[in-house]
């Protein structure tokens, strides 16, 4: 089965301004993701998709696929389907979305989520999650949370606190003590064709827009998404300064250790 990655990248993050062109370990964030991706033999072919000349200038410098996108997608999903329509990309079945902050993502998880979706086939969209290691990771707006059904099948994804431990916060938000049952949304997506062209066609939904969590429009539209637990735990990804600095450091070590 021939896999597609598809890497959107965009400028206008709210959270880390110009976050693609951040330097990890001497390169363009967006660079070291797609270099890490292209050495994955999982994928068959790498695109990044943007719409920012900015990013394309900085993987001139690399054998990186660029695929420039219209500037008004409200979300990765639709840029990823508008070049998985391109008549250069016609043989794949199967698209898998990589967030352009995910440079430290383990290629083994790439391939589970392809297999995840390849089989199911009633799902129309495979993701992974991983459960959350503290507190702070439930509280925290920047880690996504799924909760599914006992099928894996995704019932709803959220930046607030859930499944939400009731008898371990009997004093209100602040006094939660608990987190058992609680993962985090890896962000990583395999689509079926089919699906990204019929998620390109719908409007922002509600809970997508209150949200902004682009996976909600596929919920809201009764598509099937497939949640599987991560075989190992993914790497931080970077939606601020702060995991910036963390993921540099990690970064750093696997340099040093020459496991990068």
């Amino acid at each position: 089965m021939p896999v597609l990655v598809v890497i959107p990248a965009r400028l206008g993050s709210t959270r880390l301004p110009h976050k693609p062109l951040q330097l990890l370990a001497g390169e363009p964030l967006i660079v070291r993701v797609a270099r890490h991706v292209k050495e994955m033999e999982a994928a068959d072919r790498v695109v990044v998709a943007t719409d920012a000349e900015e990013v394309a200038q900085a993987l001139s410098r690399v054998d990186v696929e660029v695929v420039f996108t219209r500037p008004d997608h409200v979300s990765g999903t639709d840029r990823v389907a508008e070049v998985a329509a391109g008549h250069d990309f016609q043989r794949f079945d199967v698209v898998v979305n990589l967030q352009g902050d995910e440079p430290l993502m383990p290629a083994v998880l790439l391939e589970q989520v392809a297999e995840l979706l390849e089989s199911h086939p009633s799902a129309a969209i495979a993701t992974l999650a991983s459960r959350l290691g503290n507190l702070a990771m439930l509280m925290d707006q920047n880690y996504v949370k799924v909760v599914t059904d006992a099928a894996g099948r995704a019932l709803y994804f959220s930046r607030a606190p859930i499944p939400w431990g009731r008898d371990t916060a009997q004093a209100g938000m602040a006094s939660q003590r608990g987190f058992g049952g609680a993962r985090r949304h890896v962000g990583l997506y395999a689509y079926r064709v089919g699906a990204l062209r019929r998620l390109s066609m719908l409007p922002p939904s509600p809970l997508e827009q209150i949200e902004k969590l682009e996976q909600l429009r596929a919920l809201e539209n009764g598509m099937e998404i497939r949640v599987g637990d991560a075989r190992v735990l993914p790497g931080p990804h970077v939606d601020t300064e702060q995991e910036l600095a963390l993921v540099r450091s990690l970064k750093a070590q696997q340099l040093e250790q020459g496991t990068a």
